[in-house]
């Protein structure tokens, strides 16, 4: 009787299961006349998540210490993995070719099951195998060239038997000089461990103290790549001077990589900044100083000329860095938003049924109609249930407000059950009308393109401090389904039309403020110079503000994320303090300190986001502080899966080889009695992480590892790279090198949600192929029967997969493809007459 009069909030339960339950409880004649029974079976289905049912479970909290003798007896089951309890930094299992591996637990294995309610891991099936590393520094063409002769120069020594067997074999007796036989995670675990020892001696080298002042801030300067073996102390300050001239006399790079490693805020005093951007004005072919003699001895044009050359040689990163709570911009000018159209309304022959019946709706319930019925084709939208609830709930919502349905007689229809309604009347409709706009010759689509940019043209950029800027955003989102990423709980809910008096346009004093459109006026319009946005709005579905921006090539972004990889760079200096501290504490005798080591080391090694706690509305997604006991699969010795819905609902589901302290620490931090639901990480949150990494560097939070680890792992990779050849071959090792940094910091491509239909109907081609190939063999076999014999029987069977259905439905395409192919040209051939 506790559990049914309980009245706290609840765990959402299905509702059909509270209406079961509730019917197998009427049959107890003490349970008979209960409220709680009554009401599941009188409510309606869609409110049965509201009923009280089981109190929520207290979380379970870790103990506050750890004794030495716990440590002890976790060393005894789970031996260290290495003489020092330390593993090379890994990468991603999944990313890479491995052996066989079962992501999934299994029970004598694991601590902990991993969670069913995920679905299957998504695997692009791409190998991002690399060379040996000792072909990094080879041209493309000489690499192709040397290859084979190098394998041939190996197996000189190998008796005949053996250099006759198949290369997999032989690749035993090369041993460990080729690693193309190395597994590539194996391989690039090498190749991160050496960076990270890399990056230790050099933030070694920026940090080691200083007899002088003048001799730190020159310590400051240090060019890692020339300069790191040389000791700080001895680099006098005269000697420098004139190598940047020099450098910068000959050569614009040399003067750049000195300067690599200084953040902007520190990288000169305002005198000496002074002096650059003057020598810069010299070095430029409009300066400043020849102004009024250009003037008489130079037409006029040269002079507009000069100051376009001027605007565009304009260096954005060398200007005043200007932080919060600084004026952003003293004048602003801008025209606005652009809005999308109105709803036009269907014709009147194209409706929606309802239970079979035409009926008449709205306009504004129609274009929320118009909107589902338009995407029938994305099956991952319109398939999802909670798309699909949410829609509904919205579309009867502006139904009630609008006064329902009608049939043509004039007749109220009340829509009641989203399993009646039948939207492919409307989708038909709108197929034609993309099929038609498709088809349209490519003059009409290019002139209907230069009308639209003609009437977007004023929206597009700005005046910003007297300078042009691109706008990013101009355009006011249009009214639609919500579809969100992953597993979002709003997926489907009714974006709400934008009007202009939900709008706050930010802009100069002296500017002429836009006109809002006709009939309508501006929500509010500010001048705040501490700002960088141009307008913005707040969105119906999650309460969020919108703004306009300016582009990502302008300059204000462009100091944005030149201020924020500054921040990275400056935590090289820093790096091996954090991690030598952080793999101390990883033993500490204090849960806290433990769980926050542990914690950071995530965080650095595999580029988890840290995470934030999540309200019931909005998308359930994880980070490293925020892990839960089903997210982490144990799997000894040193193995760990995590299997959770990240950032913007894409999941996580990666397999790793940890330290094997960190190993044991994860194995204490879900031991007994937490289960399903309780936190990994119970006594750490976010805010106090970063509040601890604070102390290392000023403004130094978790998020900015990611950025280091993959800008350091880039700037190695290119340093290391020495391209020689076409560009195209330039491009492919940059790519290569980009490539490896996925892995390396475990990026993961997100897989398009038309990759399966891709994918099978790339199979189908390649079945297509076997099967061409299988009648041409037919038809060497009718000219000439004795072939059978000669190459047998295997050789002319048809491939595995092909079976009578599918040759069937395959001729079939190919005649109405050769069909379609034939209408088409009667088609072109009638219009021409």
């Amino acid at each position: 009787m506790f559990l049914l009069q309980y009245s706290a909030p609840i765990i959402p339960t299905a509702p059909q299961a509270l209406r079961a339950l509730a019917t197998n409880l009427q049959r107890v004649p003490l349970l008979q006349q209960s409220s709680w029974t009554r009401r599941v079976r009188e409510e309606p289905q869609s409110t049965l998540h509201s009923i009280c049912a089981f109190p929520p479970r207290a979380p379970v909290k870790s103990n506050e210490s750890i004794s030495k003798a716990e440590d002890s007896a976790m060393d005894k089951q789970n031996p260290s993995n290495r003489e020092n309890g330390e593993a090379d930094p890994g990468i991603t299992m999944v990313n890479g070719p491995v052996d066989d591996m079962q992501v999934d637990p299994q029970p004598p294995f694991t601590n902990g099951t991993a969670s069913s309610k995920r679905k299957a891991s998504m695997q692009n099936g791409k190998s991002y195998k690399e060379d040996s590393e000792s072909e990094d520094d080879v041209p493309l063409q000489k690499k192709r060239k040397t290859t084979k002769p190098a394998q041939d120069d190996d197996e000189d020594d190998v008796p005949l038997k053996k250099a006759s067997k198949p290369p997999a074999q032989r690749a035993a007796d090369i041993g460990e000089d080729s690693d193309d036989d190395e597994p590539l995670g194996q391989k690039l675990q090498h190749e991160k461990a050496d960076m990270q020892k890399k990056a230790k001696e050099e933030a070694e080298a920026i940090r080691r103290p200083s007899r002088s002042a003048d001799v730190r801030r020159k310590a400051k300067k240090v060019d890692s790549d020339d300069e790191d073996d040389e000791p700080i102390a001895k680099k006098k300050a005269p000697a420098k001077k004139p190598a940047k001239k020099e450098a910068a006399s000959k050569k614009v790079k040399k003067e750049e990589s000195d300067e690599d490693d200084v953040p902007i805020s520190k990288k000169a005093p305002p005198k000496k900044a002074a002096s650059k951007v003057k020598k810069e004005e010299t070095a430029s072919p409009a300066p400043k100083k020849g102004k009024g003699k250009a003037k008489s001895e130079e037409p006029k044009q040269e002079d507009d000329d000069a100051e376009e050359d001027e605007e565009d040689e304009y260096r954005w990163w060398e200007a005043p860095n200007t932080g919060d709570g600084t004026k952003k911009w003293t004048t602003l000018e801008h025209n606005g938003v652009v809005f999308p159209p109105e709803y036009e309304p269907l014709p009147s022959h194209v409706k929606m049924l309802y239970d079979g019946t035409p009926v008449n709706l709205h306009p504004e319930a129609e274009e929320i109609a118009h909107a589902f019925g338009s995407m029938l084709n994305s099956t991952h939208n319109v398939e999802n249930p909670t798309f699909q609830k949410n829609f509904f709930a919205d579309f009867k919502d502006m139904l009630d407000k609008t006064g329902h349905a009608k049939d043509n007689s004039g007749n109220k229809i009340k829509i009641t059950k989203f399993e009646k309604c039948d939207f492919k009347p409307i989708f038909n409709y709108m197929d034609a009308e993309r099929q038609a706009k498709k088809a349209l010759p490519a003059a009409e689509k290019k002139k209907l393109k230069a009308e639209k940019d003609e009437a977007e043209a004023p929206y597009m950029y700005c005046v910003w401090d007297g300078r042009k800027q691109k706008v990013g955003n101009f355009r006011v989102e249009p009214p639609g389904l919500f579809r969100g990423r992953g597993e979002h709980p709003k997926t489907g809910k009714w974006k709400k039309r934008v009007r202009p008096e939900q709008i706050t346009i930010n802009i100069g004093k002296e500017a002429m403020v836009p006109k809002p459109p006709e009939g309508h006026k501006w929500k509010e319009v500010k001048h705040d110079q501490e700002g960088t946005w141009l307008a913005m709005w707040q969105e119906n579905i999650n309460g969020a503000y919108k703004y306009v921006m300016l582009a990502a090539n302008s300059d204000i972004k462009g100091q944005s994320d030149y201020k924020k990889f500054e921040k990275a760079r400056e935590l090289k200096k820093y790096i091996a303090t954090i991690r030598k501290d952080y793999n101390k504490e990883l033993k500490s005798e204090v849960m806290a300190e433990r769980q926050r080591a542990t914690a950071v080391y995530l965080i650095d090694q595999f580029a988890l986001r840290a995470g934030n706690e999540k309200g019931e509305d909005e998308a359930d997604t994880v980070g490293c502080c925020s892990l839960k006991f089903e997210h982490v699969t144990l799997r000894p010795p040193d193995t760990v899966v995590f299997d959770f819905l990240g950032k913007d609902s894409i999941r996580f589901h990666e397999e790793f080889k940890v330290d094997s302290q960190v190993f044991k620490n994860l194995k204490i931090f879900k031991r007994s009695p937490k289960k399903e639901g309780d936190e990994i990480f119970d006594r750490l949150t976010t805010s106090s992480l970063n509040k601890h990494l604070s102390n290392y560097m000023n403004g130094l939070t978790a998020k900015v590892f990611r950025t280091y680890n993959a800008s350091w792992v880039m700037s190695s990779l290119l340093k290391e790279m020495k391209s020689e050849g076409t560009i195209p071959e330039k491009v492919k090792d940059y790519n290569n090198a980009n490539r490896k940094v996925a892995i390396l910091c475990n990026h993961k491509r997100t897989v398009a949600g038309g990759h399966a239909a891709q994918m099978e109907k790339m199979g189908d081609r390649i079945k297509a192929l076997y099967y061409q190939e299988y009648r041409i063999k037919q038809m060497m076999l009718d000219l000439d029967p004795k072939l059978k014999k000669k190459k047998g029987e295997a050789y002319f069977a048809l491939k595995e997969g092909i079976d009578d259905e599918w040759v069937k439905a395959h001729q079939d395409a190919l005649v109405e493809e050769q069909r379609e192919k034939i209408r088409k040209k009667f088609e072109k051939e009638n219009e021409k007459l």
